[in-house]
């Protein structure tokens, strides 16, 4: 069976980038929207995330405090990090957990995934439920500064609803944890 196109597509009549960082790189495509107009569309490439909602057998979910220059202040998330090339959203989310919090956890679960920008970024994160934890040496990256503390899953989802909580992997992970909580979603065996 062959599928219809999307009558909103938009033909990419030719892309270059801009700007090729460390971290990100940004994308100018040519296109010719629906009707025959041509126009520019500017995004940001990016290799796609893992974060983790990391729960301790108490109830508690660990997070981290983090300063986001972009914003100039910090923030309080779920650990998480970039993907590297080739890699699977799990290893990364296992890396990462063990690198800014010293955990390590015996049982993983895929909660669901998202694209957080979708007007100027490609960036897509997958987030995991982490449980049966236990203590390792904490393996920060050069230069990654951030302090690590736990708070109490329903407290978690509340700041989060309220507005103290602004980062959205992290809302996103906590309101798939609350419906774990509740019952509401189902983990597999």
């Amino acid at each position: 069976m062959t599928e219809k196109s999307d009558p909103l597509e938009e033909e990419v009549i030719s892309s270059r980038e801009i700007y090729n960082g460390r971290f990100l790189h940004l994308m100018q495509d040519e296109v010719r929207v629906p009707g025959g107009v041509h126009t520019f569309r500017e995004y940001l490439r990016h290799p796609g995330a893992a974060g983790i909602v990391a729960l301790l057998d108490n109830g508690n979910v660990i997070m981290e405090r983090q300063w986001r220059h972009p914003l100039r202040r910090a923030f309080y998330e779920i650990p998480a990090g970039k993907l590297d090339p080739n890699e699977a959203p799990l290893v990364c989310a296992k890396r990462e957990l063990i690198e800014e919090t010293g955990h390590e956890a015996a049982n993983w679960y895929r909660l669901g995934r998202f694209n957080n920008a979708i007007g100027y970024s490609n960036e897509e994160i997958t987030i995991f439920l982490a449980k049966n934890l236990k203590k390792v040496p904490q393996k920060l990256d050069v230069g990654e500064v951030l302090e690590v503390i736990e708070i109490p899953w329903q407290e978690l989802v509340a700041k989060c609803c309220n507005g103290e909580i602004m980062d959205v992997k992290t809302i996103v992970g906590a309101l798939w944890l609350e419906k774990v909580m509740n019952g509401t979603m189902k983990l597999p065996e």
